[in-house]
């Protein structure tokens, strides 16, 4: 096999067909000018109809942990061209997985059928229906009636309740995940590093974890949990000292507090599970602690999501993070890498390290440079670490393989409810069924059962499988990445998966200059904070 480049930019493969007959494949691909614009991307080439080559602009040990991520997910080029110009593929995913999309009913649940043609193990039972409830309550209810066959979230207050229930499986959900209440610093008065400084020691985080959270919960010492490598380098967090947050806070000029608001969305998270209760309570903490006087306010989730990721909610708000991917830079470089907005301008010298440190595969070599940010992070206070909540889902005792992964939803195709029609209800519906351009939770729970990226974490762990590859395998310095590709492998539209629709769908994400980079908001935030930059952008 012979491969030619073509202007830097697409090259044709010559393939000896079973008959001798020559079949060109004419491989595409996506390219940044140059590395100038600071991302890590340089180019995506299709190398061969069944070979992908990541060519970066600095080496990136977790790469193969992002892209197993569910945004990475492989549509149809096609698709792409038309549902991704047009705006329909935010309701209409086209995908290679173990379930296909049948209908999307608003406001009550979601559809899905077996994929017959499924490249692995295809499901034991033919439906699986997606419903939601934002009460862990209203959940535990329909589970005990039979209605559904597995909950997200089961309330604090009902875990010894499910976990004597004979009818019933408590499944722990190992997820790293933290809340945090977060300000944006281009507003005022949370343009004052002192303001911040005084918020951060003046919430009693242990009461919030003692009283409102499960079990094995943990106060937050860092802004990642310390279950991830190299998350907890550098000095802990602040102590609970009221006295002295209302003196610093007096020094930067407010010794009688100031007016401001808390937003949340009301979405039963892992780290946070009862969202209005916490929220008066952080009102109560900031009113008798700071003498800050702030009204609570919820917000529709898609609205929240695009308000506070964009850095434009003035005040307070209550935000957290699941791990998607096993590695430290899912948590800080998505929150504080350089071009992060969410809560203001982005620090130096928080973001100066992590864009080193992501570079370095060695563990100890890249320590010091986390400890490096975190400490950066503790005293510019862009936000406060409160928790790392534990959390756990259930089951009907009948659901055979019934699992929740510490990475992702479960996986469905692996659970055999004996019926025709699995049921699971999770926290809210969806937000788009684009995942390319979504970091809602339940939106990418269902695009995970229909889209597939290239690799697979574990049910179990992190570790990471193949999936639309067989394999991916880096030069010695992790700046080229090359991925084989599967064959035989369908779309649900019956066209036929190859390297081109590889292309396509990281270049409609990474590529802001690409007519299909629309999606629902148009952030595309997962590529352009774990591949440090969108290329091509204006």
């Amino acid at each position: 096999m012979k491969y030619h480049l073509l202007g830097g930019l697409a090259f044709t493969a010559l393939m000896s067909a079973m008959s001798g007959q020559a079949i060109a494949f004419e491989g595409k691909s996506v390219a940044a000018p140059n590395c100038e614009y600071g991302g890590k991307i340089s180019s995506i080439v299709a190398t061969g109809e069944h070979e992908v080559t990541f060519n970066l602009c600095k080496p990136d040990p977790a790469f193969e942990a992002k892209a197993a991520f569910t945004p990475f997910g492989i549509q149809p080029e096609e698709h792409i061209a038309t549902a991704g110009v047009d705006g329909t593929i935010i309701s209409n995913p086209i995908g290679t997985g173990p379930f296909k999309l049948d209908t999307w009913n608003r406001g009550d649940s979601i559809i899905m059928s077996r994929n017959d043609d499924y490249w692995g193990d295809a499901p034991s039972f033919e439906k699986l229906v997606i419903r939601w409830n934002d009460s862990g309550a209203g959940r535990l209810i329909e589970l005990r009636s039979g209605q559904v066959d597995q909950i997200t979230n089961v309330s604090p207050d009902d875990f010894d309740s499910v976990k004597n229930d004979p009818d019933l499986q408590f499944i722990p959900v190992a997820n790293p995940n933290t809340l945090y209440l977060a300000m944006t610093n281009t507003f005022t008065p949370f343009d004052d590093v002192r303001v911040r400084q005084a918020i951060a020691m003046g919430i009693d985080r242990s009461r919030i974890v003692n009283n409102f959270f499960p079990e094995g919960s943990e106060v937050a010492s860092h802004f990642t949990p310390c279950s991830l490598p190299n998350a907890c380098e550098g000095d802990a967090w602040y102590d609970f000292d009221a006295s002295a947050a209302k003196a610093l806070l007096a020094e930067a000029g407010y010794p009688d507090g100031f007016d401001t608001t808390i937003y949340y969305r009301d979405v039963f998270r892992g780290y946070l599970p009862e969202p209005g209760v916490v929220a008066v309570e952080f009102q109560t903490q900031l009113r008798d602690n700071l003498g800050i006087n702030a009204t609570v306010e919820v917000m529709e989730s898609g609205a929240f999501i695009d308000e506070s990721t964009s850095g434009r909610l003035d005040g307070f708000y209550l935000l957290g993070w699941g791990a998607d991917y096993p590695h430290v830079t899912n948590f800080l470089d998505y929150h504080f890498t350089k071009g992060t907005v969410q809560f203001g301008d982005a620090i130096a010298d928080v973001y100066d390290p992590l864009l080193e440190a992501s570079t370095i595969g060695d563990l100890a070599t890249a320590a010091p440079l986390y400890a490096q940010a975190n400490n950066a992070i503790r005293e510019n206070v862009p936000m406060v670490p409160i928790a790392h909540g534990a959390s756990a889902s259930a089951a009907l005792a009948t659901l055979d393989g019934a699992h929740f992964r510490p990475f992702g939803a479960p996986r469905f195709e692996l659970v055999n409810p004996g019926k025709d029609t699995m049921v699971f209800m999770q926290n809210a519906e969806p937000i788009s069924l684009y995942c390319g351009d979504e970091s809602d939770g339940e939106s990418l729970a269902i695009c995970q059962q229909i889209v597939e990226p290239l690799l697979k974490y574990g049910v179990d762990s992190g570790d990471i499988y193949p999936g639309l590859a067989t394999g991916c395998s880096a030069n010695m310095d992790s700046s080229v990445w090359t991925c084989t590709l599967r064959e035989g492998v369908t779309f649900h539209d019956g066209s036929t998966f190859d390297a081109n629709d590889v292309v396509a769908s990281w270049g409609a994400g990474i590529d802001a200059s690409d007519p299909s980079h629309k999606g629902n908001t148009g952030s595309f935030d997962y590529y352009s904070y774990l591949w440090d930059g969108l290329m091509n952008a204006e």
